[in-house]
């Protein structure tokens, strides 16, 4: 294995799955809570795509750093908060590729506040941190 990181790290958690037949196979957890059928998108095929998974964990991920960032700053997340996530799966001259865009729903707090709830999660959250000068993002406040 290469190590990435430039520091050490503390481990909180490690997810363990095993795919089988790719796009049009099965990913299952190792500890047997995640068990999906995968389809290719626009297939007639039952099933989820990665892009869709991708869309969830990201879209939960970043409604968990505003929740952090709601705390740093004082005030409650509101109750309805939710995430729209859009990833696309595009191919261009340098072959396949993603691009993605939130659109996040903060019901009753005042626009500059949930702009800078929005503006933390993008920086904490650590799958914008990923996707971070490697895909297209947007972000849209509602």
């Amino acid at each position: 294995m290469i190590a990435t990181s430039p520091a050490p790290v503390q481990v909180l958690y490690t997810a363990r799955t095993r795919t089988t037949g790719g796009r049009e196979g099965r990913g299952q957890s190792d500890d047997g809570r995640l068990d999906v059928q995968l389809g290719s998108p626009g297939s007639s095929r039952p099933g989820t795509n990665p892009e869709q998974l991708f869309a969830v964990g990201w879209s939960a991920c970043f409604i968990g750093a505003m929740g952090l960032a709601a705390q740093a700053i004082g005030v409650k997340l509101p109750a309805d908060t939710d995430v729209e996530a859009a990833v696309d799966l595009n191919k261009g001259s340098e072959g396949y590729s993603l691009s993605a865009r939130l659109r996040v729903s903060l019901p009753g707090l005042p626009r500059d506040t949930a702009y800078e709830l929005v503006k933390r999660a993008h920086a904490t959250c650590p799958y914008s941190k990923m996707t971070r000068g490697n895909i297209d993002v947007g972000l849209e406040l509602a």
